[in-house]
């Protein structure tokens, strides 16, 4: 019934099963029971236990660069992409990503502000900048977002991994610490938890700010699993699977990848007698190129053109 309404493609299987690792036969049967919803396909296989990957992933169809900026107390960051890996690596377009980073502290991560931005060393605004780039370059490319933290007290230190050039990269981390110690040492610290945010790529800071429909989800999925036990044992059950969760997925709690027998929070803890005062992980920013868009290649076109007309 489910085949002949929905038509299932050897394409969703295959995308299926790299994002699940689960068997063939289960991402057909989890797709015909979806309606070839692959989102709800993931779910439908972890509730059955055959899945054990929770993230979205599949192939991104995008390039460009990440390019970031820390100074001091503040730190942005920018995605700007373009059509080809080729127009990535061209040294005009590196020059245009790093002048856009340069604005992005003072717009504060509003894009409608940095577009508006006058460009470094010229009379146009970042949006008639890229415009003119685009004809001289020949290629698309668009200002896609941008995130700016800053701290009252202590360093905003980043780290680029798959580094192209200096502040230019595939990811982008900023990480804000408040503290009263000595900056260079506050900022070596920082440098190391970007590295490790860049690895481990945590969903939140902490349990407390994991979106409330993502908890539920987790919750939905662990009671679907253990079905039929009794109310008081399922309570213990959700509860460790949450606490799982918050391990695999909150930076705080993570297992610190530069040394895996403390918790980021505990190598923090360590941290705070070489910085001299107490240290407090006020916030993070994680971008890769191209997360969230997730289209065929033919596709990506239509992606920035839409982007670029605010469509």
């Amino acid at each position: 019934m489910g085949d002949r309404m929905t038509t299932i493609t050897a394409a969703d299987v295959k995308k299926l099963r790299d994002m699940t690792g689960a068997g063939m036969m289960d991402c057909k049967t989890a797709l015909t029971e979806t309606g070839g919803d692959i989102e709800a396909a993931v779910d439908w296989l972890r509730k059955k236990g055959l899945s054990k990957a929770a993230k979205k992933s599949g192939r991104i169809a995008a390039d460009g660069l990440i390019g970031i900026v820390a100074k001091g107390r503040e730190g942005a960051v920018v995605e700007v992409n373009s059509e080809t890996d080729f127009v990535a690596r061209n040294e005009q377009f590196q020059t245009i990503v790093r002048d856009i980073a340069s604005l992005a502290p003072a717009a504060k991560g509003d894009l409608k502000a940095l577009l508006a931005a006058t460009y470094p060393g010229s009379k146009n605004n970042v949006e008639v900048q890229l415009q003119e780039a685009v004809a001289t370059i020949g290629e698309n490319m668009t200002l896609r977002r941008t995130s700016a933290i800053a701290v009252k007290e202590g360093v905003v230190a980043d780290y680029v991994h798959s580094r192209v050039a200096d502040g230019l990269g595939k990811i982008g981390v900023l990480v804000a610490l408040e503290s009263a110690g000595d900056e260079p040492t506050l900022f070596e610290i920082g440098r190391q938890l970007a590295m490790h945010v860049a690895a481990a790529s945590p969903l939140a800071l902490d349990i407390a700010s994991v979106p409330a429909d993502v908890i539920e989800r987790e919750k939905a999925i662990l009671a679907e699993k253990n079905q039929g036990k009794k109310p008081e044992m399922l309570e213990k059950i959700v509860a460790g699977g949450i606490k799982a969760f918050a391990k695999e997925n909150c930076l705080l709690e993570q297992q610190y990848i530069h040394d895996t027998t403390k918790t980021v929070a505990q190598a923090v803890k360590e941290a705070e007698s070489r910085a001299g005062a107490p240290i407090k992980v006020a916030g993070y920013i994680r971008y890769a190129l191209g997360e969230g868009i997730d289209k065929k290649e033919e596709d990506f076109g239509e992606e920035v053109r839409k982007l670029a007309s605010g469509g």
